[in-house]
């Protein structure tokens, strides 16, 4: 079964940085689309940012605009989240999903930040941004 696994979560301050990892067993990750999303306790699962198989393309949520950048590193079959000038408000557990051409071509030529789209997610990385 494919499967990602994420890291690189941590506790910073307010306006600090991190960088995620999504590491991929089982599947090829730029045969894929992968996005990252994030999630605060007791609200849904929103969409972060979606990256091409590529690279060449990313689109990002209108929160984070500016202040996070997603990359990928095909010789490492991984995919990265840099998050700069993080909020209090981001503190959030943050997944990865991969979307794959397993089912139709088609789904990994579109970019999306819907949580229904995607098959394949990782377990998870906590973020906690505090003074």
């Amino acid at each position: 079964q494919p499967q990602l696994v994420e890291s690189g979560g941590g506790l910073v301050q307010p306006g600090g940085s991190l960088r995620l990892s999504c590491a991929a067993s089982g599947f090829i990750l730029n045969d894929a689309i992968i996005a990252w999303f994030r999630q605060a306790p007791g609200r849904d699962r929103e969409g972060v940012s979606c990256i091409s198989r590529s690279g060449g393309t990313t689109i990002y949520a209108d929160s984070v605009k500016g202040r996070f950048t997603s990359s990928r590193d095909s010789a490492k079959n991984m995919v990265y989240l840099q998050m700069n000038n993080l909020k209090p408000e981001g503190t959030t557990r943050k997944y990865c999903a991969a979307r794959t051409a397993l089912t139709r071509p088609k789904a990994v030529t579109v970019l999306t930040l819907g949580r229904d789209e995607y098959e394949c997610w990782g377990q998870g990385s906590q973020d906690t941004v505090s003074s």
